[in-house]
């Protein structure tokens, strides 16, 4: 079992993010998952991501506050207190917090192939 304490979890820097603080909690640098990392972001009044797409599909998860996500179709939604999304890969979405208070979200992604794995393509 690997254990990543919240007060040790540490932060990265997505691209195109404002406004946020971001931390690793599972996989890539912060433990040996494979198969997927977990994120923690804290999104303040105004924070959020520019529309962008990226080639793995994601997941969030709204723990707390409510974080509005659109997509490069114009399509929007604001999740709030547990709700959940599906981005698929390659779909366009931008991602913000219009309220007054900072908002806590999870994210869920593919990890990286394991090294010298035949089905990992």
């Amino acid at each position: 079992m690997h254990v990543t304490r919240a007060g040790a979890a540490r932060e990265y820097h997505p691209p195109l993010h404002h406004g946020c603080t971001a931390l690793r909690l599972q996989g890539m640098e912060a433990s040996p998952a494979d198969f997927a990392w977990v994120g923690l972001s804290h999104i303040a009044p105004g924070g959020g991501a520019d529309m962008d797409a990226g080639p793995l599909g994601k997941i969030y998860v709204v723990l707390d506050g409510d974080v509005t996500v659109t997509l490069g179709n114009g399509e929007s939604t604001t999740l709030g207190r547990l709700d959940s999304c599906y981005i698929a890969p390659g779909e366009s979405r931008a991602v913000r917090n219009d309220g007054s208070a900072a908002a806590s979200m999870i994210v869920v992604m593919p990890g990286p192939a394991p090294v010298g794995r035949e089905d990992a393509a």
